[in-house]
């Protein structure tokens, strides 16, 4: 009875601290100290939320696993360590069968219980909206070293060069004025089919805590909402060349009306119609036939 009033005593004030300590967390603390969350300011998009979730419930479920399997250790470190005096090896055990089915049984609990919720938010991530249900239709085709940017439904296109070293500021920072920028309305059901003109690339906004990779010959998608108005970076996440470190682009994420301002810019600036694969280095995938060089060959 003494002892589990002790427990009793023990507990109170760890879990007052522990109560204290979470109500002083910040947005980005309590979402695992990921980038995109703002106090008092909704996620940067629909799938923000999400995959924070999942993060930061998969290292606390791992923290404690780890917690316990170091106290063990230590535990068996110190219980079990030779004593003065002592020779010889301590009594050998060829196994223990309840130990046994422990340590094998938690962790293919823990890797199936991994593996059900990934699975369960990739899908709702990945699932891609009804056609009749997309706002904002943007193709992005991904070059050496740079970004284009085509906006279908309206019918009018950005190119993009890579990254220009800023003359005028610090060593080795880039002009961010001469980034290829895409726009967003804020609140849009937006879709990107994403291209690669060359080689492997990875669309990667840091902001939106998700990327996908970009393959030659195969469009891959994007299905999101934008939540939050802002200026967030972008990059290539896969090494693609020289130049990978400058192959950089911006999102500005705006109101409706900014949105429509921007699109009625392009088309002053003459950039209407859309940017098409002619450019495209892979121009010899499977099902684009035979060169020419081949047939007149066989002629002679």
């Amino acid at each position: 009875m003494r002892h589990n009033r002790r427990l009793r005593w023990a507990a109170i004030p760890i879990a007052a601290t522990l109560s204290l300590v979470l109500a002083g967390c910040t947005q980005a603390q309590l979402n695992g100290f990921l980038p995109g969350f703002v106090e008092g300011e909704s996620p940067v998009t629909n799938h923000t939320e999400r995959i924070s979730g999942l993060w930061v419930t998969s290292w606390i479920v791992l923290l404690v696993v780890g917690v316990i399997t170091w106290g063990l250790t230590i535990w068996a470190v110190i219980a079990y360590r030779r004593r003065k005096g002592q020779t010889g090896l301590p009594v050998q055990l060829r196994y223990n069968m309840p130990i046994e089915i422990f340590y094998t049984v938690v962790p293919l609990i823990l890797v199936l219980g991994f593996f059900a919720f990934t699975a369960r938010d990739q899908a709702a991530i990945e699932e891609r909206f009804a056609a009749d249900e997309v706002d904002v239709h943007v193709e992005v085709i991904a070059k050496q070293w740079a970004w284009d940017f085509n906006y279908v439904d309206e019918d009018v296109y950005e190119p993009g060069i890579q990254g220009q070293l800023d003359e005028g500021g610090e060593p080795g920072a880039v002009d961010q004025s001469q980034l290829p920028t895409l726009v967003l309305p804020v609140g849009a059901n937006v879709e990107l089919e994403l291209k690669s003109r060359d080689v492997i690339h990875s669309f990667w906004v840091v902001d939106f805590l998700y990327k996908k990779d970009m393959y030659p010959g195969k469009d891959n998608y994007m299905s999101f909402v934008p939540e939050r108005e802002g200026t967030y970076a972008g990059k290539c996440a896969e090494l693609c060349g020289e130049y990978h470190s400058l192959m950089l682009f911006n999102v500005e994420v705006v109101s409706q009306a900014e949105y429509e301002d921007y699109i009625e810019s392009l088309r002053a600036a003459g950039q209407e119609g859309q940017l098409s694969d002619e450019f495209d280095r892979n121009q010899n995938l499977p099902g684009t036939g035979e060169p020419e060089l081949k047939e007149e060959h066989e002629a002679e």
